[in-house]
């Protein structure tokens, strides 16, 4: 793969009459939002995926003066309405006239020649499909993490992304945060000498899936949540949780789907997507990966453990004693280790000098983030985080669910993106599965 991301054409819309910042300060204007967004060069946005981290990605998106968010969709019936709810009333304060249209089905929403983005925040397994068929239909794209279920979908994504000059944006957002850009900085500088090993703490992998059934609740296409997925996966309130719009109930808890096997990747990929990300950034691995993957508890390997063609091992294991998702780089002049609000190196020097921040869930990178991909998307070049770089640190957290599940090492060609001479890692479900259900990718 390529590592200079900005070299991938993207093409530019022709609907885009003025540039980005142009529609930022014409918003000021008296009278602006009533006028037709295609008139102003402002981006329509439709959400797929209207859970409890397309909340915090729609409060985001709507605070961009150049964005206009049209559309939302969910199998959900109660979600629908909370989204028409909240983009109204944030709307009507400004004087806009509300117009956001609501669907139970995806197509539809892609199926608008107006949208022109469109920010995807479903369940793991349906991330490849969906961002595929946006692809298709000529729509930018902000895609949560992890990038795909499968390592086949990984690479078709990329595929479809460069076969239809998309502009995609991965939704690592640490990538954006100053306190990682710092890490990644000192190290890639060679301030801490030769990296010899880094320790990534992300958590433990999936279960196979234990929940009881209950009654699917009214208004929850249960088919269409389940989509390309075995329909023995039954419903539990855990993996789609209740809500209520009147009175107001949101989720009280992340959906449990991404913790199952059959549903999702657990800790491995959900904070792998960010951890493993930011340590491969760091020791100039985006766009390739691990070469073996050895499994915790196989010989002397005590955690799951990554090893990379320039020397670097990555374990996942704690760096501390309050178990902090977070990456530690240890160098043969010493180390840093960073996470979501702390920094702290051997040498002060190293030190992050920016005012520290307390905000665990790193919401404060999610608009510089958002920025970056709208800068992309007005310019037609890549955005920080482009598909390769999901592509190549969501293949490197399926590698190390796959090397679990399978109970020994792994050898992976990051170049061919294929195992070394391993047809049953080459046959796991995690490497490809058979959609159900009619779906196909």
């Amino acid at each position: 793969m390529k590592n200079n991301w900005n070299d991938y054409p993207v093409s530019r819309r022709g609907f885009i009459k003025a540039s980005l910042a142009t529609a930022a300060s014409l918003a000021l204007l008296p009278g602006y939002a009533k006028k037709r967004v295609s008139e102003t060069g402002v981006l329509r946005l439709g959400f797929i995926g209207l859970g409890q981290q397309a909340q915090g990605l729609l409060a985001n998106f709507m605070n961009f003066p150049q964005v206009q968010v049209v559309a939302g969709c969910d199998v959900y019936d109660v979600k629908r309405k909370r989204f028409a709810k909240k983009v109204n009333a944030f709307y009507s304060k400004s004087g806009n006239v509300p117009g956001v249209t609501t669907y139970e089905r995806y197509q539809e929403l892609l199926a608008r020649p107006d949208i022109d983005v469109v920010v995807v925040a479903t369940p793991d397994h349906w991330h490849a499909k969906i961002a595929m068929d946006a692809c298709k239909a000529g729509k930018d794209i902000y895609l949560e993490k992890p990038l795909t279920f499968t390592i086949e979908e990984s690479k078709a994504l990329v595929k479809a992304v460069r076969k239809y000059k998309r502009v995609l944006q991965v939704g690592s957002q640490q990538r954006s945060d100053a306190r990682f850009q710092h890490a990644v900085k000192l190290v890639q500088d060679g301030k801490l000498g030769k990296i010899t090993k880094v320790y990534a703490r992300v958590g433990p992998p999936p279960t196979p899936y234990s929940l009881a059934e209950e009654p699917v609740p009214a208004g929850l296409n249960w088919d269409l949540w389940l989509g390309p997925l075995d329909k023995r996966v039954h419903y539990n309130n855990e993996l789609n949780p209740i809500i209520s719009v009147d009175p107001e109930q949101n989720e009280t808890f992340w959906a449990a789907w991404r913790w199952y096997k059959e549903t999702g990747g657990g800790l491995t990929t959900d904070w792998g997507a960010h951890m493993f990300d930011i340590a491969q950034w760091a020791i100039g691995m985006d766009g390739r990966g691990p070469v073996e993957i050895i499994p915790a508890g196989y010989g002397d390997a005590e955690y799951l453990t990554f090893k990379y063609d320039n020397g670097v091992v990555m374990t996942e294991q704690r760096f501390d004693e309050a178990y902090t998702q977070g990456v530690k780089f240890f160098g043969d002049k010493g180390w840093i280790e960073v996470s979501r609000g702390h920094f702290l190196a051997s040498d002060p020097a190293w030190n992050f000098t920016q005012p520290m921040d307390n905000d665990k869930d790193n919401k404060g990178a999610q608009s510089p983030h958002m920025a970056a991909f709208l800068k992309a998307v007005e310019t037609r070049k890549n955005p920080n985080v482009p598909v390769e770089v999901g592509c190549s640190t969501c293949i490197t957290c399926l590698l190390g669910n796959i090397a679990t599940d399978l109970g020994r090492p792994v050898k992976w060609n990051p170049d061919k993106q294929q195992f070394v001479d391993d047809h049953e890692a080459a046959a796991h479900r995690l490497y490809s599965y058979a959609y159900k259900n009619g779906y196909t990718l």
